[in-house]
């Protein structure tokens, strides 16, 4: 149920924030190595755990504890396995896990050479099919989008000249030679295009959108929601969700265009202000550099119907 090399990030936080109590029922709908999970049920709460990868899963399923049950399934669908207005808590560590990053051969980081894959799921088109059959175009908008790499054009142009790119390797070192890279240079720049590319096949965005609005609608009044990312992207779209939820959004925003218009009941309230990790967990676990948690309390209101886009969120009462 463990992977030794992965240490949960903001555990004692996330614990903390999400408060169970023995009894509850709480989604621990990011999975992994489990770490989450095996804190909530030392607890004494039922933990409904899901994750894509069919390998979290099935070393989940070796040695599952009493209490645990597992779902291989997209977070975004835990409605799937949890009623309506029935869940105590909902916690969630968006983006890649340390395992999958560890593994060559998931083709997730360039630090080994593996094959060009990256999907957590294991299925679908994998990155190697997105950088040899998209236009150009395609590559450069994924590339500015999702990983905030200044010079898109240039890399989506050399990455076009290199086709075919079957391996990690060869990927990588089309996009430092695209960029200068120099060997004493801080960060690799290969980083921002392999972020990109792994969102872009993974559908992480729009996948962590509907997953809010789910955890939305299956807690009940009083539940409690923790989520934890690692980079901009991802806190910016958790941030502006609680705001809004909470009644935060200014008049007349592009998520709410028509100032006169009623707003819907506030779904959600927060509790506390963003948690980073301290200097303590950092020295053990430089992963958790990034991490930031938003932590947010259920009302008793209605959940708010959403017709989601990764950028986009069109809202009105449910």
């Amino acid at each position: 149920m463990s992977d030794d090399r992965h240490v949960p990030v903001l555990l004692e936080e996330v614990v903390a924030a999400l408060a169970p109590t023995p009894g509850e029922t709480m989604i621990d709908a990011t999975y992994g190595a489990g770490g989450y999970a095996r804190a909530l049920l030392a607890a004494g709460v039922r933990v409904i755990a899901f994750d894509r990868d069919p390998d979290a899963i099935a070393a989940g399923r070796s040695a599952a504890p009493e209490g645990l049950t597992l779902v291989e399934r997209e977070f975004s669908a835990m409605e799937s396995a949890v009623e309506a207005a029935s869940a105590d808590g909902v916690t969630m560590d968006i983006g890649v896990s340390s395992m999958q990053l560890d593994q060559a051969a998931r083709g997730f980081s360039f630090q080994a050479d593996g094959p060009l894959d990256m999907r957590m799921a294991q299925d679908g088109p994998t990155a190697a099919d997105f950088v040899n059959e998209a236009e150009e175009s395609d590559i450069a908008d994924v590339l500015y989008r999702y990983g905030d790499e200044p010079r898109s054009r240039r890399v989506a142009r050399a990455i076009v000249a290199a086709r075919p790119l079957t391996r990690t390797g060869e990927l990588a070192n089309v996009v430092r030679r695209a960029l200068g890279h120099r060997a004493h240079d801080k960060k690799d720049p290969a980083t921002r295009a392999f972020q990109a590319i792994r969102i872009h096949v993974n559908r992480e965005l729009d996948e962590l959108a509907d997953g809010l609005a789910a955890a939305e609608r299956v807690l009940k009044p009083g539940g409690r929601l923790a989520v934890v990312t690692f980079h901009s992207l991802e806190d910016r779209m958790v941030k502006r969700f609680l705001r809004d939820r909470s009644g935060g959004a200014p008049s007349g925003s592009r998520h709410l265009p028509d100032a006169t218009t009623a707003r819907p009941a506030p779904s959600f309230e927060g509790v506390g202000k963003a948690v980073r990790a301290g200097e303590a967990e950092l020295a053990r676990n430089p992963r958790a550099r990034s991490a930031t948690l938003r932590m947010a309390r259920r009302t008793d209101a209605a959940a708010w119907t959403m017709v989601a886009a990764s950028n986009v969120f069109e809202e009105r009462q449910a």
